[in-house]
């Protein structure tokens, strides 16, 4: 399950963000301003994939949150989006300046919020790294879109490379298959239950069945060859 932290001083923002994420399989972290938002990232950084920060508000205002961010390499990995009125162009600037990765203009429309917010997820989960991949039988590279098995590079359609791409973006962790569905396909594409079944299926097929473990009534998650 992807960790969204909301930083607004608005409650009802922050409530519609909430409703709407949680609603599509995100777990939320709700702070009103930038101090208690930096106590809720320091506290469940692991849990973090993404922030939601408001521009004005009270204490530390958002450029500041995200340059204090930015300047701390454990938060690496974290995608920071802005919240911006739509006639804030210096903020846009600021922000993207300060070194978040996008801006969502308000007022907040559920399904583009929900589609921005998987774009950027799908954009970042990037490449599997370890200490030494040199260790590791199936090595997965997000920017150049190729997989490797014990050294020989394997094809996969793009819906089997995404879904790969996700599961290894966190190994041990379990995903719930609303969020897989949410990401992979995205919120406007309908597709059954089934569709992910299919596509795990020919993964084991390929890859081997012994990384992707099926957790019953809730999802999937890959297992680290190096743990196991």
């Amino acid at each position: 399950m992807k960790g969204v932290l909301i930083l607004d001083d608005e409650e009802e923002i922050r409530e519609l963000l909430e409703y709407n994420l949680t609603k599509h399989g995100f777990s939320c972290f709700l702070a009103e301003n930038g101090k208690e938002g930096l106590k809720l990232l320091e506290e469940n950084n692991n849990q973090i994939d993404i922030i939601l920060l408001d521009v004005m508000m009270p204490i530390m205002d958002g450029i500041e949150v995200c340059e204090l961010i930015r300047k701390d390499p454990k938060y690496d990995g974290i995608i920071i989006c802005f919240l911006t009125a739509r006639n804030e162009d210096y903020s846009q600037v600021a922000g993207l300046d300060a070194g978040a990765d996008d801006y969502i203009a308000k007022p907040l429309k559920p399904k583009v919020l929900i589609s921005r917010i998987n774009a950027l997820l799908r954009r970042n989960v990037g490449r599997y790294r370890t200490d030494d991949d040199s260790d590791r039988n199936l090595i997965i590279d997000r920017e150049k879109y190729t997989v490797a098995l014990k050294g020989e590079n394997i094809h996969l359609p793009r819906k089997e490379f995404e879904l790969l791409a996700l599961l290894m973006s966190k190994p041990g962790n379990v995903f719930e298959r609303e969020a897989i569905l949410s990401t992979v396909w995205g919120v406007d594409i309908v597709v059954g239950d089934r569709t992910i079944d299919v596509h795990i299926r020919k993964l084991r097929e390929k890859i081997g069945s012994h990384y992707i473990q099926t957790v019953k009534g809730v999802g999937y998650k890959f297992i680290d060859e190096l743990t196991v």
